[in-house]
């Protein structure tokens, strides 16, 4: 679900979080009246009442034992309406999320869009959309501030608002008015190709800054590597020295693998020639 980014953050998490509450609510779902009462609530409302109501008509002298037994037996005879006594605290906690989602999407009605609405077209381009936005807010480059990190912030959440409230509207109308090539439905026609093109337009503008800004990430990557590599040339250069401190090491090595060699070849040899090993 996309959310107006002028909703307040708590209640646009919840909007975001309440696809499942809005498709029963388009299926004509509401809330009960009246939550249900977890155990503890029930029990303590029906000790209260009757205490209290018997305390009432103590007062006023209509205490009776008729009336005594009717403040006793109330609670018990509501228990099964009222939560049944035990209605469990993940039940009330469901019930009490579904009723505040159910109030946030009637109060916020038009300042989201779910993203099922859209038809094919303008899902694709708003999936679009939002990689653009992703490689933007995603990089590097936008982390360490060399991009304006703050305007990024505010410009791409309205951009995307846009984009998918323009696209909701583009397929609620071309569900209604499908092109044709009848006279009286080619300016609706009309109207839904230019409307799809200057969506297209800012899509493809987000696309631009976000191939920018890719281009500027492999540079800035390139350009780490090369200052972490300058960082340790001293490593380098002592590694360098010690591999060559020895000047006679590597010919010694060749001269004993020469002689190494010619021994060799002198044990190949047949027996009659062993004395010419000093060769």
């Amino acid at each position: 679900m996309i959310v107006d980014p002028e909703v307040p953050p708590q209640d646009a998490r919840v909007l975001r979080q309440s696809r499942d509450v809005l498709l029963r609510m388009r299926q004509g779902w509401t809330p009960g009246l009246l939550p249900r009462f977890s155990g503890p609530h029930y029990w303590m409302l029906a000790a209260f009442a009757p205490a209290a109501c018997f305390g009432l008509l103590l007062s006023l002298g209509m205490m009776s034992a008729a009336i005594v037994m009717l403040l006793l037996a109330v609670p018990l005879a509501l228990l099964p309406l009222l939560g049944r006594g035990g209605g469990g605290g993940d039940g009330s906690g469901a019930e009490a999320s579904e009723r505040a989602a159910f109030a946030q999407l009637r109060w916020y009605e038009g300042r989201y869009v779910l993203v099922d609405d859209l038809d094919v077209p303008a899902a694709a381009l708003l999936v679009r959309a939002r990689r653009a936005i992703a490689t933007v807010t995603g990089s590097r480059v936008n982390a360490d501030g060399l991009l304006d990190d703050v305007r990024n912030a505010v410009m791409l959440p309205e951009q995307e608002w846009e984009i998918a409230r323009l696209l909701a509207k583009l397929s609620a109308l071309r569900g209604t008015y499908a092109e044709a090539g009848a006279p009286g439905f080619e300016a609706v026609a009309r109207a839904l190709r230019d409307s799809e093109a200057a969506v297209l337009a800012r899509v493809e503008a987000l696309e631009r800054y976000a191939a920018g800004v890719a281009d500027a990430e492999r540079a800035y990557v390139t350009q780490v590597r090369i200052e972490e590599l300058r960082s340790r040339a001293h490593q380098y250069e002592d590694l360098a020295a010690e591999a060559g401190a020895d000047a006679f090491a590597v010919p010694e090595l060749e001269r004993l693998a020469a002689e190494a060699a010619r021994l060799a070849r002198a044990l190949r040899r047949p027996p009659g020639n062993a004395g010419e090993t000093g060769e």
